[in-house]
């Protein structure tokens, strides 16, 4: 393999996974990571398409969360959180919901908080709409990551950004975007083709968090890293690798999945490891 340049830092990626509504309870899945060393871990509240399984943060309550808070510090976990898909800034910027994924965070003593990028009514509109999201997430001191779906592109992400730099009231410097790699590989114009996503995404749009899954471009499978296209050629991930080095990349990669058997979560995460040291 061509090594990195020598001006290229190796990026720090700290590799976990995500709870599921298709899990057996809200925690499995934390358990799993803390059992088998894994170093993030995301809380995503979702009721899943059927709307009766999974979980919401009020699930949650103060004595479990100060439990996860002291075994993910014991166990060097870095925390994130996914807010619940059912809240939209553009419809409601005060949903009760935001509040909710804020308090989530602050009480697990999350360093990031995510949410999916919406772009009806064009980029101003979302960062007026983001504002109590991004007055809430600095008050609280973390991260803000903006996720790209299946039906916003690389022009999307330069547009807000570039919307937000422009803002002068918006607090901006605790932003940043999540790549989420199964999305990128089915938006229509780079379809199968996540890299080219990526390098059409502005140097100036700094890539904080990642969302780590794979498909074979035809739908939102939410397959475990190297159990499709890249199981036997890992290309596209050698030059994620490359390309997150350049950006000097520093933050949480999240498998999205709970896959049966969720052994296939370490085998991801050690293969990827792998080829983080050959890379770096």
């Amino acid at each position: 393999m061509p090594a990195i340049h020598p001006d290229m830092k190796s990026p720090v990626i700290r590799i976990g996974n995500q709870t599921a509504y298709s899990a057996g309870s809200v925690l499995e899945p934390f358990e799993f990571a803390v059992a088998h060393g894994f170093q993030a871990f995301e809380f995503f509240p979702d009721r899943g398409f059927s709307g009766t399984g999974g979980w919401a943060e009020d699930d949650l309550d103060p004595e479990t969360r100060q439990r996860i808070r002291e075994t993910a510090a014991a166990h060097g976990i870095e925390l994130t959180v996914h807010a619940t898909l059912e809240f939209h800034p553009l419809q409601s910027p005060d949903h009760p919901r935001l509040a909710g994924t804020i308090g989530l965070a602050v009480d697990l003593g999350a360093s990031l908080v995510n949410l999916h990028l919406e772009m009806d009514q064009g980029a101003e509109a979302f960062v007026q709409a983001l504002r109590p999201t991004l007055e809430k997430t600095a008050e609280a001191g973390m991260k803000l990551a903006i996720e790209n779906t299946v039906h916003t592109g690389p022009d999307d992400f330069n547009a807000f950004f570039s919307a937000l730099r422009a803002d002068q009231e918006a607090p901006a410097d605790h932003v940043g975007m999540c790549l989420d790699l199964g999305h990128a590989n089915l938006y229509d114009r780079y379809r199968n083709n996540y890299i080219g996503y990526l390098d059409a995404v502005s140097p100036e749009v700094p890539i904080i968090h990642l969302h780590l899954h794979e498909n074979h471009g035809d739908r939102d499978s939410h397959l475990p890293l190297f159990t499709g296209p890249s199981r036997d050629h890992p290309a596209g991930l050698i030059a994620l690798v490359d390309r997150l080095a350049k950006r000097s990349f520093d933050g949480c990669a999240i498998l999205e999945q709970w896959p049966h058997p969720p052994s296939l979560l370490v085998e991801a995460r050690d293969r990827l490891t792998g080829l983080l040291e050959n890379r770096g």
